[in-house]
């Protein structure tokens, strides 16, 4: 704005001698204040202090704190844009922000990135553009916090379950409270009764030697084994909310088996398109939870149609001891599904075959909203025969006593849970 005053006492200056002279004695001022704020802001070097800190890796699907930290070591206030160079897979091009720093304070931005893929992503320079409370001119100080951070499967959302389920609070985030179910678990240790213990599980031998009141205690079964197969096909490349059905069954496998390993039961691993991918020997060691987490993180999509024959073949060779097998797939059409029952039949007469699929969740918005037009309608009628043919399939599957969910993607971690707790209380597994 200064510059353009002066511009305008110049240009009228040549009609009226006053204005040039005012004019020119603008000019030194300014040229003055600007030699002034370039003194300020260029004589010390290292006037300013900046970095970013994030966590070693990022979590899929969830936001994640991203820190900038400054630190003002001028003898003034400074008014700084900074610019952050964020992975190019998040397409923001203008991320910024404005912030005023007093002489030597210190102040911790954050902010939140959501990557719905998971690979490599690099974090590039940190662009810190200074200027003094003059504001003519302003100093550009770069660091470079280059950084590769990989994204892995969403191990928030783990330590959110997990977290949870030690606290005994499953209920409080959408698990339900499953009854158990007879005394199908097995036998602990025998201990005096308490008000509230179950009548029925009186030891009356016991009791007649200790001469008090004494009962069986029981606990869930242990070293049940459960395996997670995730399907890479073309069938879990559509994308919701940005991820694809494919992420949603990375993330909702990696909760499940951390929640069994948790329970003492046995968790592996299966990945399968057109041929199979990664196999991981379920197990409760230390070690397992990492071996699952690297292991679904190198998972790739798979553009192929997915060979259920072959995975039939592999579970047979594989899966010695009847297991869980938590199958994550997409089938859009009856058709499609009576393709494979054969296979899906045969994986559920040696095993507890749990069938895992999707909700369009766009075509039940349109199926349960108003018509307003004939086209309305047309579309309204197609999102329907959609929906109905899901809800044939969990019909079809549970005629041959295969297990289903038909859950919406970003449900799928909690009805994953919810099963495999129901299936364990029942003693089925």
């Amino acid at each position: 704005m200064a510059i353009g005053i002066l511009l305008a006492l110049f240009l009228f200056g040549f009609a009226y001698v006053g204005l040039f002279i005012i004019a020119k004695i603008s000019f030194i001022v300014l040229m003055g204040t600007i030699l002034l704020e370039l003194f300020l802001l260029f004589s010390k070097r290292n006037a300013l202090i900046g970095k970013r800190d994030c966590a070693d890796r990022l979590s899929n699907g969830d936001e994640n704190n991203i820190y900038l930290y400054c630190e003002n070591r001028f003898g003034f206030r400074i008014d700084m844009s900074i610019l952050d160079e964020v992975p190019h897979q998040f397409q923001i091009r203008d991320f910024s922000f404005k912030i005023s720093l007093s002489p030597g304070e210190n102040k911790s931005i954050l902010y939140k990135l959501r990557p719905v893929r998971r690979g490599e992503y690099n974090f590039g320079a940190l662009h810190f553009y200074v200027s003094s409370p003059i504001g003519l001119v302003s100093r550009r100080f770069t660091f470079r916090e280059n950084r590769m951070v990989p994204v892995y499967p969403s191990y928030l959302q783990m330590r959110k379950y997990e977290l949870f389920a030690i606290s005994n609070r499953l209920t409080e985030i959408g698990i339900k409270k499953i009854r158990k179910i007879g005394h199908n678990r097995e036998f602990d240790q025998i201990k005096e009764y308490v008000t509230g213990d179950d009548l029925r599980t009186v030891n009356w031998k016991a009791t007649a030697r200790k001469g008090s009141l004494m009962v069986n205690s029981y606990q869930d079964e242990k070293s049940q084994q459960l395996y997670s197969v995730i399907d890479k096909g073309r069938a879990m490349k559509m994308p919701f909310e940005g991820m694809s059905l494919l992420d949603y069954a990375i993330n909702a496998s990696l909760v499940i088996s951390n929640i069994a390993i948790k329970k003492d039961d046995k968790a592996g691993l299966i990945t399968f398109s057109n041929r199979i991918g990664s196999i991981l020997k379920a197990d409760k060691k230390s070690m397992q939870m990492q071996l699952i987490m690297e292991s679904l993180y190198n998972q790739d999509m798979r553009f192929q149609e997915s060979d259920f024959g072959r995975l039939y073949r592999n579970i047979k060779t594989h899966l010695r001891q009847r297991s869980l097998v938590m199958l994550y797939t997409n089938f859009e059409s009856l058709v499609s599904m009576n393709r494979q029952m054969q296979y899906l039949r045969k994986i559920g007469k040696d095993h507890l075959l749990v069938v895992i699929f999707f909700e369009n969740t766009e075509l039940t918005a349109l199926s349960t909203g108003e018509a307003k037009s004939t086209e309305g309608i047309y579309i309204k009628t197609i999102a329907e025969k959609f929906a109905f043919e899901k809800r044939m399939i969990v019909k079809e599957l549970k005629k041959y006593g295969i297990h289903t969910i038909l859950t919406s993607p970003q449900n799928l971690t909690v009805a994953s849970l919810n099963k495999y707790l129901e299936l364990k209380s029942r003693g089925l597994i």
